[in-house]
């Protein structure tokens, strides 16, 4: 029987971007989803503000963190999960399909040689039904392209959390106009 995740909310307004931190208990095991670094376009900067609130309240509770899940590869703001990582520890995962995006996005943006579009940079490639522990949580990988075709869900007891697989309040498909990008 798999028991229900204690989660919290971090929204961040430029981006309007919501990241998760999920966990089994105070002082238990728990799991970020979908990161922030704030960054600034008219200034050219990052700031690690969000995500050292994160942090806070990770140490303020106790967590120790052990994976830090993107749902997709974000085109509307940064990540921090390397930045989190370094602070909290964990493993940064991400659907398996990254090589898809990447290849595209490699020759979409002229990425040099030096750009490897094999996952490399993450530590944890997921694929469908791929199922994982963070403590006493179980946690179900979905593949759920169509917003990129490396988009995954994370079904945690009783919630799913999908990134931008649908996008409120209209309970749809979200934006499929991305690369191999897909409404089916």
């Amino acid at each position: 029987m798999s028991i229900s995740p204690v989660v919290e909310a971090f929204f961040e307004g430029e981006t309007n971007t919501v990241t998760y931190l999920v966990y089994d208990r105070i002082g238990g095991h728990g799991a970020i989803i979908d990161s922030v670094l704030d960054f600034f376009v008219d200034a050219g900067r990052t700031s690690t503000k969000s995500a050292d609130l994160l942090i806070s309240r990770c140490k303020e509770l106790s967590l120790t963190i052990d994976y830090i899940f993107e749902t997709h590869a974000h085109a509307d703001h940064v990540t921090a999960a390397p930045y989190l990582k370094d602070e909290l520890g964990g493993q940064i995962a991400i659907g398996a399909h990254i090589t898809d995006t990447q290849s595209i996005f490699k020759g979409l943006y002229n990425l040099g040689e030096e750009f490897k579009p094999d996952g490399s940079q993450f530590d944890v490639l997921l694929n469908d039904n791929d199922h994982l522990k963070v403590g006493d949580l179980d946690i179900h990988v979905m593949h759920t392209p169509g917003h990129t075709p490396a988009c995954v869900s994370y079904h945690i007891g009783d919630a799913i959390f999908v990134g931008d697989t649908l996008f409120m309040p209209d309970f749809g498909t979200a934006r499929c106009d991305f690369p191999s990008g897909s409404a089916t």
